[in-house]
């Protein structure tokens, strides 16, 4: 035979093949069938292409397994597929040969003479497409317009990658042929076939060649024995087709014509009658739709056992941010109980100074000062006040709260507050440093796959930004500053005139009472004695005022005091609010790339399980519209699902 090695051309001419023999496939089915087929193809198709989305980016899986859903997208659009596997020489491209009737189609030989896969396909003229590892070839055979056949390289090769190109195009089948030569049936490379083909849920069928070479009674004993080791590895009884690919050929006679006798003992009339009558429209779509289905399955289940392993794996590292997040949380409340001791510090020393201020203000105003007092008030009066302040630095209030000390508390506020920086730095940076350590360390741990992914480098900030603290110092200084000005100021004005007021009552008592003494001299029955003990009286009342003042000054002074340390404590706790965010922000970006590529890596594995799962259901939906599919309606074919 003759075939075209133009590249174009048989590109082209492979493309116009395929649809055609698609064409004609469909054409000769029901057509209620070939519609319920083109319903679950489709569905296959999204399918497929959905979990393409996904499997690529699944830690720990194969590329094979992505390979295989390509190859699953090949099946949705492809013919049945009847693949012929086993050792080089079992005559598997000898049987091809055969039962296309040519005999040099396929090369063959005493050595391994197929290194590359053979799909042969029917087309209206003899070509071969050549692409990658695959030759697909196309001949006018009336079999080739029902199944494509597969040649492929021998298992037991010498050429290992023969057996690997073989393995990676396993799962593409439809229906495998096991071809095995009947002088060697069932060796322990055979049985391992077996098993990877019942792991792949292949429809296997036993060929036996070169039966031709054995007795009756050989044929008897090596097919029971076939059968036998079949039901050991498979679980079932798989048919056994006892084949000559020598008889086949004989058969063929030279004028075109078939030697039927010939060829029924060739066997390979079971293979045709396969096609033909077993292999109905329905069989061989139920079995194209399942072969890509099965191959999803496989993938599926390998991609979800990755995903659940990955996320077991994950769960570690889970904890590690977790850990961490732990330790920053821990990290905020000492920070944010070293302020508050700190707080408390001032606010205990205002409420010192407070308490001391209180004692100097009413020792001005004590009962046994009156007379001192209204003396101070007269002179403030007669404008020789500054020789009785004379020597207290010219101010009573002043003097009597440096002898009180009430304004030491007052100026340790300062030094208290700046405690609050360092403090804060000092656990910041040790932390920082801590934390480093520990996210190099777990990345380091990470297997290379997340590794890889990890993102920045884990290194303390070259610089400790301390503005929040260094900026909230002009807040503070004026409330310090009136803490030990503004209110003696204040006290003081009060002091003075509360003293004026009773100086100016005393003296107006005092003269009413010397006027009314001089004008109307005191006898033993005169009528003046109960106003001059009623004026008596009044004087006295006015020095009580005294004490009553200085407590209501007292009072206020404490209620002041309260304000600016309300004031001060608020001011200085926003400044260490905005420290803390600083430091928790700092350590946070020093260790996030780790704690980023973990949850990062958390949300892909619960959205990649939650598709798989999607997936899941999908496919239990599509074997069960597959199982009924030529059985009246179908679940999902535009009915109620």
């Amino acid at each position: 035979m003759s075939i075209a090695n133009n590249a174009n051309r048989n590109t082209e001419m492979s493309e116009l093949t395929l649809e055609a023999q698609e064409q004609t496939t469909q054409s000769t089915m029901n057509p209620k069938l070939a519609g319920q087929y083109e319903a679950i193809r489709r569905r296959e198709y999204e399918l497929i292409t959905g979990l393409l989305e996904v499997v690529p980016k699944i830690d720990g899986l194969g590329d094979d397994q992505v390979a295989q859903m390509r190859d699953a997208l090949f099946h949705a659009d492809h013919p049945y597929m009847m693949v012929f596997m086993g050792p080089f020489s079992a005559g598997k491209s000898s049987l091809i040969n055969a039962l296309l009737g040519e005999h040099d189609l396929l090369a063959i030989g005493a050595t391994p003479t197929t290194d590359r896969i053979n799909i042969l396909r029917w087309g209206e003229e003899p070509s071969r497409n050549r692409s990658g590892e695959v030759d697909t070839i196309f001949y006018p055979s009336g079999l080739l317009q029902k199944v494509s056949f597969v040649d492929t390289p021998g298992l037991e090769s010498v050429f290992e990658k023969h057996e690997d190109i073989t393995r990676k195009f396993l799962h593409r089948s439809d229906t495998v042929l096991l071809v095995m030569l009947a002088t060697q049936a069932m060796t322990k490379r055979n049985a391992d076939y077996l098993q990877i083909l019942k792991d792949y849920g292949k429809n296997v069928i036993l060929v036996l060649n070169q039966v031709d070479l054995l007795s009756p009674e050989e044929v008897t004993t090596v097919r029971d024995y076939v059968v036998e080791q079949s039901r050991d590895q498979l679980g079932f009884k798989p048919e056994v087709w006892l084949t000559s690919a020598r008889k086949a050929m004989q058969a063929r006679l030279a004028d075109g014509t078939l030697d039927e006798a010939l060829w029924r003992e060739s066997g390979l009339h079971q293979i045709e009658a396969y096609v033909d009558d077993q292999l109905s429209d329905l069989v061989r779509m139920r079995q194209k739709l399942t072969t890509p289905l099965h191959i999803v399955q496989n993938v599926h289940q390998a991609a979800l056992a990755s995903v659940r392993q990955n996320q077991a794996a994950l769960d570690h590292y889970q904890s590690i941010a977790e850990n961490i997040e732990r330790q920053l949380e821990v990290a905020k409340r000492e920070h944010e109980r070293a302020v508050n001791e700190i707080v408390g510090e001032i606010d205990a020393k205002f409420d010192l100074a407070a308490g001391r201020g209180g004692n100097a203000i009413r020792e001005q105003f004590q009962i046994t000062r009156a007379f001192g007092s209204v003396l101070r008030g007269v002179l403030e009066l007669v404008g020789l006040s500054r020789i009785a302040r004379g020597g207290r630095g010219g101010s009573y209030t002043r003097a009597a709260f440096e002898a009180h000390q009430v304004f030491e508390p007052l100026r340790e506020i300062p030094t208290t507050a700046d405690k609050v920086g360092p403090r804060l730095e000092g656990r910041d940076i040790q932390d920082l440093d801590d934390l480093v350590k520990y996210a190099r360390k777990e990345i380091g741990a990470l297997p290379p796959l997340l590794q890889n992914k990890v993102i920045g480098t884990v290194q303390a900030p070259i610089k400790y930004d301390r503005t929040p603290l260094q900026t909230v110092r002009a807040e503070l200084e004026p409330l310090e500053e009136a803490s030990l000005r503004l209110e003696t100021e204040n006290i003081e004005r009060a002091l003075r005139n509360t003293l004026l007021y009773m100086a100016a009552y005393e003296v107006v008592i005092i003269v009413i009472l010397v006027t009314m003494l001089v004008a109307f001299p005191p006898t033993g029955d005169s009528p003046l004695l109960p106003v001059v003990l009623v004026l008596i009286g009044l004087a006295l009342i006015g020095l009580v005022f005294l004490p009553l003042r200085g407590r209501v000054l007292a009072n206020t002074y404490h209620k002041q005091l309260d304000v600016l340390c309300q004031q001060y404590s608020e001011a200085l706790t926003r400044a260490a609010d905005k420290q803390i965010a600083y430091g928790m922000r700092v350590r946070r970006d020093v260790v996030s790339p780790l704690t980023r590529v973990i949850e990062a890596q958390t949300e892909l594995h619960s959205d990649q399980l939650k598709r798989l799962q999607t997936t899941g259901q999908e496919i239990i939906r599509i074997e069960g519209d597959l199982a009924a599919l030529g059985k009246g309606g179908i679940l999902g074919l535009g009915g109620k699902r």
